[in-house]
């Protein structure tokens, strides 16, 4: 089995993709492929290979191997009307990467005003630093983006659902304002995968990864990805250069190897939070379930219209308490661990607080928030873990 260019789904693409034979060599997985200083018969054969163009070429190490580009192309066949795909070594770097290959001094950014909390960094630290301003936006503003677009502004970031909140952003709409005034569009699509959500098909310029995520799915590599469109791949893949970004061909192995699972974990994820947020919105103890999925959810109608699906990442509200009640539910749990990041194999609880990263919106809760990461443990234990949690927090709130 290899690559095709035949028309299958999803679950076949994340299988399939990326497996040229000529990197696979009738191996079943790409091997990895480690290499620094790349060889040549002749000085002839040096001068002539650095006037040729490197995608796909042994060139040097930092320009990759078959290792990363087999993931970068399968990558890329995940959504459909992408040029390519650019790896680094998380989520953040790609971030970076991606802001940099669009702006430049004097330019604005409008940035989501629910952005993951490094990104909110990154618009106030580095690119502040380069003389690029930022304005937040409310996450719902939808189609009234177009009155925020300025003389200056050049790209939109976007992050649907927000990673804490979870708000579900209209992006046709900012999509349809961007283009009519010549703005770039990045989404940070980390949460539904584009098995979920194909964001180029649907207008978007960059499109990124966290792959540390649902790409790897087992919490052990940090991985990032960008796939433009096609008028911004080769600005992105010089800006990368530039920056000097390369993931590591081991990382890049781990990552394929996850890729191949990953839309039978999705579905896992999917059904098990379905059943767990659906559980948490019965209790009394809970104000609110912030799930994509569910009516409740800021922005629910676009999730119904634009989605395909969703993962196993949500937040629910109290009803009542304070940061020690909160904090005595999540340290009862026994099989949700308290760590960052999300999208792996195990359960994982954490408080979210994100009033603290607002500038432009408030939220206003009926008490503390906490994000669950569902995982692939049974549903009803991982229930059972949460009724103690909640014993607890009615418990320390009283």
């Amino acid at each position: 089995m290899s690559d095709t260019n035949k028309p299958v789904g999803d679950a076949t693409k994340v299988v399939v993709a990326g497996r040229r034979p000529e990197w696979t060599q009738g191996i079943v997985s790409p091997p990895v492929w480690r290499a620094s200083t790349i060889l040549y018969d002749s000085v002839g054969h040096l001068r002539e290979s650095a006037t040729r163009d490197t995608h796909h070429r042994l060139f040097y190490g930092r320009k990759g191997t078959p290792t990363q580009w087999s993931l970068a192309d399968a990558l890329t066949s995940l959504e459909p009307g992408a040029q390519g795909t650019f790896l680094y070594c998380s989520g953040v770097a790609a971030i970076a990467a991606a802001l940099l290959s669009v702006l430049s001094p004097g330019d604005e950014l409008l940035l989501v005003d629910s952005a993951y909390d490094p990104t909110r960094g990154m618009a106030g630290g580095l690119l502040k630093r380069f003389g690029i301003t930022t304005r937040y936006y409310d996450p719902m503003i939808g189609a009234g983006i177009a009155d925020l677009i300025g003389e200056n502004t050049r790209a939109i970031f976007m992050e649907s659902p927000g990673s804490l909140s979870f708000e579900v952003q209209d992006v046709p709409a900012i999509v349809a304002a961007a283009k009519a005034r010549g703005v770039t569009t990045l989404l940070d699509n980390t949460w539904a995968t584009p098995l979920f959500f194909p964001a180029i098909e649907r207008g978007v310029d960059l499109t990124i990864l966290a792959g540390t995520k649902y790409v790897v799915g087992h919490s052990d590599v940090m991985l990032g990805s960008v796939t433009a469109a096609p008028v911004y791949f080769k600005k992105l893949r010089e800006t990368s250069f530039q920056l000097g970004q390369v993931a590591s061909p081991d990382d890049c192995w781990l990552g394929s190897r996850g890729l191949r699972t990953m839309a039978v974990r999705l579905a896992q994820h999917q059904s098990s939070a379905l059943t767990i947020a659906r559980w948490l919105q019965s209790r009394p103890e809970v104000a609110q379930v912030l799930h994509p999925a569910l009516p409740d959810c800021p922005g629910h109608d676009l999730f119904v219209r634009d989605f395909k699906g969703s993962s196993g990442l949500f937040s629910f509200v109290l009803n009542g308490g304070d940061e020690a009640s909160r904090a005595a539910l999540i340290d009862t749990l026994q099989l949700f661990g308290i760590g960052y990041s999300w999208g792996g194999f195990e359960s994982l609880a954490i408080p979210a607080d994100p009033q603290r990263h607002r500038t432009v919106t408030k939220r206003e809760a009926a008490g503390p928030m906490v994000r669950l990461q569902i995982g692939l443990e049974d549903p009803a234990d991982l229930i059972a873990d949460l009724e103690a949690g909640l014993a607890a927090f009615v418990a320390a709130r009283a």
